[in-house]
């Protein structure tokens, strides 16, 4: 599975084409360097991904029941709009036009990389989509990230030495 790293502001042109930043670009593995997959991302943005990782994304779709009409619509929603783009010899990609619609991607974009997605939004959008306070992102990391059995334990009277 690859890793990426690094969020680069980005033009896009007439075409529908970006320009892959060199340091994002120096970051893809050498079997990837010719395709990528893409495909619609939540919170209306783009994700692209190495095969090897859209593969691994798309298998955890099969412990779905595929009897269970939820699970059939959301298959559906996941893989629409998947598309395998070419990297060209000037490290464009060219994003087919389904999908810069549902991203509104125009000018200015931003590409956002962290494990192993490589997120393409609106750069308005983005932004609109960081905006918060510390305060709130301390709140995040204590709900998402906090160890839960400290927590439960000193809520129940447990590991307190005094």
């Amino acid at each position: 599975m690859a890793k990426f790293i690094g969020e680069f502001e980005c033009k896009i042109d007439n075409k529908g084409r970006i320009i892959l930043p060199a340091k994002l670009r120096a970051q893809i593995p050498d079997n990837d360097a010719k395709t990528m997959v893409i495909n619609r991302g939540f919170e209306k943005c783009l994700v692209l991904y190495t095969s090897a990782d859209w593969n691994t994304e798309t298998e955890k779709l099969n412990v779905l029941n595929d009897f269970n009409r939820i699970a059939r619509k959301f298959i559906r929603q996941f893989n629409n709009g998947a598309n395998i783009v070419a990297i060209d010899a000037n490290s464009r990609i060219n994003i087919p036009n389904a999908l810069l619609d549902y991203a509104s991607l125009k000018d200015e974009i931003v590409i956002s990389c962290y494990n192993h997605k490589i997120e393409i939004w609106n750069k308005k959008h983005y932004e609109e989509e960081l905006k918060f306070d510390d305060e709130e992102f301390s709140k995040m990391a204590e709900e998402l990230m906090g160890n839960k059995t400290l927590n439960n334990n000193q809520s129940n009277g447990e590991g307190n030495d005094e």
